[in-house]
């Protein structure tokens, strides 16, 4: 079978462009120029210059659409720049492009400052231009001190938050693994999910399991009862996942089943007059299939 070729999303040259051939696709909102993320760009802007090139889709006369950038468009107007890298879209809808964009992780913003500080660029320029404080450019520098290297790399494309690293680096190597994985299966990357699995770990996956224990307030016997309920659940869990493909692939061949047998009027009739509590539990089947199907593709 051959491969279906994989169209280009976008023109492989980034364009100068002048800033009144783009016409932007929406009005910025009055109250977003309040925010901390536009204030942040705005810096981000002035002190660095453009990073990100703003997306566009070619127009009717030269012109162009602003797909993505808005903020970084504005920002660039008001402090009287003409031009801006653009990357121009095959595609004239904004929603196509966001979908292929991956946003910056906390671990990808770590390398990112890390090399910016290499090539010499000052903390203080940083700072100004993530409008943030000195002290969390060093912080979010020293994100990964403690920080297993596998554990890292598992997680480098995952929304961590700055928070859950803090949590991380009080367990061992193999006890933030196993957190990590846990993240993933689970889908939840929150500090209190974090912490909830922190103050379940074994002391022996402790770096310092006494401070642990004075932060919970917990006696020895109530942490000891939790570890053996966060182990078994953990455990329910993991058997639950496994079998999930199986059940699933049962549910739908059965769902396909029944949907046909009740496509066919003289059994839906039949079940109707001598059998109705089938029909409805016949129905709900079909049903929870094709909701879980319709999830699944969304």
């Amino acid at each position: 079978m051959m491969s279906e070729e994989v169209r280009i999303a976008f023109e492989q040259q980034v364009l100068l462009l002048a800033l009144n051939d783009i016409l932007p696709s929406k009005v910025l909102a009055p109250r977003l120029k309040e925010t901390t993320k536009y204030k942040r760009i705005v810096a981000s802007v002035a002190q660095l210059g453009l990073i990100e090139p703003l997306s566009v889709a070619r127009q009717k006369g030269g012109r162009y659409l602003l797909l993505d950038g808005h903020v970084r468009f504005d920002a660039l107007r008001a402090q009287g720049a003409s031009q801006a890298r653009c990357l121009v879209a095959e595609d004239d809808e904004a929603f196509t492009y966001n979908k292929r964009v991956n946003r910056l992780s906390a671990i990808q913003e770590h390398y990112m400052i890390v090399r910016a500080l290499e090539r010499g660029v000052p903390e203080e320029k940083l700072a100004r231009a993530l409008s943030v404080d000195v002290k969390v450019i060093r912080q979010r520098r020293h994100l990964l001190c403690g920080i297993s290297s596998e554990v890292a790399e598992f997680l480098k494309d995952r929304p961590v938050g700055h928070h859950a690293f803090q949590k991380l680096r009080k367990m061992k190597p193999i006890r933030q693994l196993e957190v990590a994985e846990l993240m993933v299966s689970a889908n939840n990357y929150t500090f209190s999910y974090v912490k909830a699995l922190l103050a379940t770990s074994k002391a022996a996956d402790l770096h310092r399991p006494d401070e642990l224990r004075k932060a919970t307030g917990l006696s020895t016997e109530q942490m000891a009862r939790l570890e053996r309920e966060m182990a078994a659940v953990g455990e329910d869990y993991k058997e639950l996942e496994m079998s999930y493909g199986d059940d699933m692939l049962v549910l739908v061949v059965a769902a396909g089943f029944l949907e046909r047998l009740l496509s066919k009027p003289d059994i839906e009739r039949f079940l109707t007059g001598r059998h109705p509590e089938f029909l409805d539990n016949f129905r709900a089947i079909v049903l929870a299939a094709s909701l879980d199907q319709t999830a699944a593709a969304a």
